[in-house]
């Protein structure tokens, strides 16, 4: 059975082209034999993120994250590798074969995740029912009151919640485990008594990128002490921090079309609104703190996202949060001005298409945005208002990298506060902030504190890895690597040798699982694979040199260990003994040094 699940794996490699499936989550640019982006890992304004369609594998020179093509559809998907394995067999139309080589704890979280999918989708198609059993008359008429299309009630899969009892009793009528039921978050329990987790509500299906219903929020549908609002509780399948409503049409967009940019809004309401005004590139984030992960999920579809949060006090701030947080993963943002106290959906529903389309229109840029948001409530011909609000805009622009951008921020400072221009140059100065323009024209290589015998080691593993013209008739017996990575690659080079094969570095990765000491040393040594300092002109008398390194190395080990059974020994007879092994020791060395061996 694993022989046969190595062979899928393989198959399902061959078919999938690691250029052809990266190119759906980012913008690639061929250099030479490489593909080139900016890392969807971690922020950076110059591409360091290469793509080696030759050896079907990644590896990113800024932050080393590395792997063939199922880990990049792990790590842009936020899936499991057997989830990555089956969305490729998907696209590539293989059938994932069954497999018993999991272990007794593997075998259960599988278990446990495919049993709450089901229960997931099954509650989505029970409240869906609901909605259309003719007792939901009171969501029906919340529907018509808030003008939501039929059309739209159908394409998200609005449902309805009766009451709190009849879920549970549907879910354990159709068998499911109680357990799963209350870890997948769609019912309670309390007490020994199960009761629905959206009782009463309207409610919307929340859908991941790989089409499975994982979780729902729920509307109130008349006045409560608990909020208007409610989503399934965190649990192992739903993640708010990593979700984003409509991601699955969005995914289904870009499919069909680019994406030129995506439009965030609040909640559920906005969403249906937009999408049904045509403005089909939108998501919600669920609540108003943008995190980290929702950024980076974002980056897979555009590189340009306007926020279209609430026109009130609250929605402002989190505008203000989101901001920074999807600049920091180097997403360019624009903040979408609303009329205060309407919402996206308001704004629809009053002012049409066209008036939300100049909304879209009048979007700011974030420094823009920032500089009159604290603007806000201020009195510009107050002077103490007028101080601190160029106090507070100074700020703001000298966090700008662009000398230019900078100038063109004062100007419009100049023109909107009357304090002239030459008085905010030199106030923004004093600080020492003006920025210079800065040219970036190679991607940021990570630093490498490693010792001289393991940068030694790595560049010759490497040479051997990625077929330096010199080591095409070296042996790789007799060389003393410094690491267990290094041992366990030159094996495989030596196996691939003795079968005349080709090497394939991203077959390395099944070697060295992922977040342990040996994959990162595994990344290090993939820092050469673009070949450019193994091409260098003296690259061979490197090569030498680092032999020689290795060499000396382990003889100094050996001389050490020596000295250290001298200091112990019980006789001078011992002694003597050791001291003659000791000369040898010492000749070899010296041989070493002068190249003789």
């Amino acid at each position: 059975m694993a022989n046969e699940f190595q062979e899928f794996l393989q198959t399902l490699k061959d078919k999938s082209n690691i250029v052809e499936v990266a190119a759906g989550y980012m913008s690639l640019e061929r250099k030479g034999a490489t593909y080139w982006a900016c890392c969807p890992f971690h922020h950076e304004k110059t591409p360091s993120f290469a793509v080696n369609e030759a050896d079907q594998f990644y590896h990113c020179f800024g932050c080393g994250e590395s792997g063939d093509v199922i880990k990049l559809v792990q790590g842009m998907e936020n899936l499991e590798f057997m989830d990555a394995a089956k969305l490729l067999a998907d696209r590539a139309g293989i059938e994932l074969p069954k497999s018993n080589y999991d272990n007794q704890q593997t075998v259960e979280i599988k278990r446990k995740k495919d049993a709450c999918l089901k229960i997931l989708n099954d509650t989505a198609h029970f409240y869906l029912n609901n909605l259309n059993s003719g007792k939901a008359d009171a969501h029906l008429a919340y529907i018509q009151k808030r003008r939501i299309p039929f059309d739209i009630i159908r394409r998200f899969g609005l449902g309805a919640s009766l009451d709190f009892y009849q879920l549970p009793k549907y879910l354990l009528n159709k068998g499911y485990d109680k357990r799963d039921m209350v870890d997948c978050g769609v019912v309670n329990e309390s007490g020994g008594k199960l009761t629905d987790a959206q009782g009463g509500r309207l409610i919307f299906p929340i859908i991941n990128a790989m089409n499975e219903v994982i979780a729902f929020g729920g509307r109130a549908l008349e006045k409560t002490d608990f909020g208007k609002y409610k989503n399934t509780k965190d649990t192992f399948i739903f993640n708010k921090r990593k979700t984003l409503y409509n991601i699955n049409l969005l995914k289904k967009l870009k499919r069909e079309q680019t994406i030129s940019e995506v439009i965030i809004v609040e909640g559920y309401m906005d969403t249906l609104s937009l999408y049904g005004a045509g403005f089909k590139n939108v998501v919600a984030s669920m609540g108003t703190s943008l995190t980290q992960d929702q950024a980076r999920l974002l980056k897979r579809y555009t590189e340009h996202v306007y926020i279209s949060y609430d026109g009130d006090g609250a929605g402002q701030k989190a505008n203000m949060r989101g901001l920074d947080v999807l600049r920091g993963e180097g997403l360019n943002v624009k903040v979408v001005p609303l009329p205060d106290g309407l919402d996206p959906d308001d704004v629809i529903k009053q002012r049409g298409v066209a008036g939300y389309q100049a909304c879209i229109d009048g979007a700011l840029p974030l420094i823009d945005y920032k500089i009159k948001s604290v603007g806000q409530g201020l009195d510009l011909n107050d002077p103490e208002d007028k101080r601190a609000y160029v106090a507070e805009a100074l700020k703001i622009i000298s966090t700008v990298e662009s000398a230019v951008a900078q100038e063109d921020l004062l100007k419009a400072l100049n023109r909107s506060t009357g304090v002239s221009y030459e008085s905010l140059k030199r106030d923004l100065g004093v600080g020492g902030k003006i920025k210079q323009p800065q040219q970036k024209t190679a991607p940021q290589i990570r630093k490498d504190k490693s010792s001289v015998a393991d940068k030694a080691s790595r560049f010759i593993i490497a040479a051997f890895l990625f077929g330096a013209k010199f080591t095409a008739d070296y042996p790789l017996d007799g060389i003393p690597f410094s690491c267990g990575v290094h041992e366990i690659t030159a094996k495989y080079i030596k196996s691939k040798r003795l079968f005349e094969e080709r090497v394939q570095p991203a077959e390395l990765f099944e070697f060295f699982p992922d977040d342990t000491e040996e994959y990162t040393e595994l990344t290090k040594i993939l820092d050469y694979c673009d070949g450019t300092a193994l091409s260098e002109p003296n690259a061979e008398k490197y090569f030498k040199d680092c032999i020689k390194t290795l060499k000396l190395a382990k003889k100094d080990a050996e001389i050490d260990a020596l000295n250290a059974k001298i200091a112990g020994a019980g006789s001078t007879e011992e002694a003597k003994a050791l001291a003659a092994q000791l000369n040898t020791l010492l000749k070899q060395k010296e041989k070493i040094k002068s190249g003789e061996t």
